[in-house]
């Protein structure tokens, strides 16, 4: 039976890119996001996909969700944390409830699936990769409801490696400094040429290669970034 791999964040973008790859890859993929009809449209498109909406946010909704998915399906040997909570503002502009919320979804998501598969990950020499972005290395002051997340997902994240990595499983972290080339993205920034945003696809055959990588070789923090970024 071809290995599971599990895609959380699966929207338009980075999540579906990665889904595809792992497809290609000879995996079957669990897809989470809330829209359980983008999940079904691209389950119909894709084999080996099993469409999973929920919220990562919802402790209780995800247990329920990943139980169910193991019932049919077994665990996991990758897992992607791609689901993201963000909101732009300086830290007097946004609501509390707002950091709150997107911690629930980049921290604490991360957190449970860690907890719940990092020694089954573990002992099948599994990866667990995250992305990220630069939001996780630096506070910028209209950033003030994302970074922070961001910031403490990355350092979660490092302590599972520092934990786990001894054990078999390979934890990375993502950081991806770009705008990502989606729909929105483009409407937003629609005198930017193609070469300034960076490709989905692109992002996804990274995800694999870090989820693959030799043993002997392992990286925990990688960044991908377009040729012409200032960086």
């Amino acid at each position: 039976m071809k290995p599971l791999a599990l895609v959380t964040g699966v929207g338009p973008g980075t999540g579906s890119a990665t889904v595809r790859r792992f497809v290609a890859g000879g995996y079957r993929v669990a897809m989470l996001a809330r829209s359980a009809e983008r999940l079904e449209g691209l389950a119909a498109e894709l084999p080996d996909t099993i469409p999973v909406p929920c919220d990562v946010a919802d402790p209780a909704g995800l247990a329920a969700a990943l139980d169910a998915l193991e019932a049919e399906h077994g665990k996991p040997k990758v897992v992607v944390h791609n689901a993201v909570g963000g909101a732009f503002g300086n830290f007097l502009q946004i609501e509390p409830e707002v950091l709150e919320a997107n911690f629930q979804v980049n921290v604490m998501a991360l957190l449970r699936l860690a907890r719940r598969y990092a020694d089954e990950l573990a002992a099948a020499n599994g990866a667990l990769v995250v992305t990220g972005n630069t939001s996780a290395q630096r506070g910028k002051a209209h950033f003030a409801g994302f970074a922070p997340t961001k910031a403490a997902q990355r350092i979660l994240a490092e302590s599972i490696a520092r934990e786990m990595g001894p054990k078999g499983l390979h934890v990375a972290y993502l950081v991806i400094d770009a705008v990502i080339d989606v729909p929105w993205t483009r409407q937003r920034m629609p005198d930017k040429p193609d070469d300034f945003f960076i490709k989905p696809a692109a992002i996804a055959e990274e995800v694999f290669h870090l989820a693959h990588q030799d043993r002997s070789a392992w990286s925990f923090l990688a960044e991908v970034r377009p040729f012409g970024e200032t960086w």
